[in-house]
């Protein structure tokens, strides 16, 4: 089973993706936000390349765990965009995930300049980890 995760912000949809068996996520790539929601060439690709089969969004959330203030705005974006695509959709809690790939980054020693575009795939790569790691494994 392979999963697609997407971290909606305004501007810009940082892009992860699982192995073949849904083992492990890595960082595809980031795509200005428009283009995503209006399903634009470079989405599409994105979905061929990967042939997901299920659709996880980052879900904003307070530390206290609720729904945070982007919450509803990012809840109806990945409706639409698993409608569009035809795929069934997933949530994953998001909290603290940009700060994890802000930290990653800057050990390897990127600058807040050099990591900009990088944090948001990063940030999904953590969350769809964390969501493949919390599902009941097949054997």
């Amino acid at each position: 089973m392979r999963y697609l995760a997407l971290d909606i912000g305004e501007r810009r949809i940082g892009v992860a993706a699982s192995d073949v068996s849904g083992a492990v996520a890595f960082p595809v790539c980031v795509l200005p936000a428009d283009e995503v929601l209006s399903g634009a060439r470079t989405f599409r690709r994105v979905l061929e390349d990967h042939e997901p089969d299920v659709l996880v969004c980052g879900r904003p959330r307070t530390m206290a765990g609720d729904d945070g203030p982007q919450a509803e705005r990012v809840m109806a974006q990945a409706r639409d965009i698993a409608r569009a695509c035809g795929l069934p959709l997933e949530f994953a809690d998001e909290r603290l995930s940009s700060t994890e790939a802000k930290r990653i980054l800057r050990a390897q020693g990127m600058d807040e300049r050099s990591m900009r575009g990088k944090v948001d795939m990063v940030a999904a790569s953590l969350f769809l980890q964390a969501f493949l790691d919390a599902r009941p494994h097949e054997s």
